[in-house]
């Protein structure tokens, strides 16, 4: 079984004691690529388990999401994902609409303290009663009544 790294290369060795347990063989790494001899996998492990311990590693080194993983025959190969331009630009934009669309409420938050100000300021007379958002009326479960039977009489 051949595990192609790609740019992956760096954690190689970190890859290749993270599957030593679970697929059974010693791997090696031999430049851009790990080698598991079939003979030495445990008996049951294949390679689209393994490509599941590759996705594992690189959810816990906090990379899953930059890698996919293919499977082809007993050969598997971690590739980069590499977005265009345009998709970065998208993604870029979208951080941004998010982070306006947070700091909105905050910004109609202080405007209306300010105007519970100034209408406080015009009608000194009249109490500023903090505005309470009205919540929906809360359902009580109804309980059942139980029928007293008199066994006294």
């Amino acid at each position: 079984m051949k595990v192609t790294l790609g740019t992956l290369k760096d954690k190689g060795e970190e890859l290749a004691t993270f599957l030593e347990p679970r697929v059974g063989g010693k791997p090696s790494l031999e430049g851009g690529a790990i080698e598991i001899d079939d003979g030495s996998v445990r008996e049951g492990v294949k390679p689209r388990q393994v490509k599941t311990y590759i996705k594992r590693f690189l959810y816990m080194n906090g990379v899953r999401k930059k890698y996919r993983v293919f499977v082809s025959g007993k050969e598997l190969t971690v590739q980069e994902i590499v977005l265009g331009e345009e998709e970065e630009k998208e993604k870029k934009e979208e951080k941004e609409e998010k982070k306006e669309e947070a700091a909105k409420p905050e910004k109609a938050e202080a405007k209306e303290e300010e105007a519970e100000e100034v209408a406080g300021a015009e009608a000194p007379e009249a109490e500023a009663k903090p505005a309470k958002p009205k919540k929906a009326p809360s359902k009580k479960a109804k309980t059942k009544k139980k029928k007293m039977e008199d066994s006294e009489d």
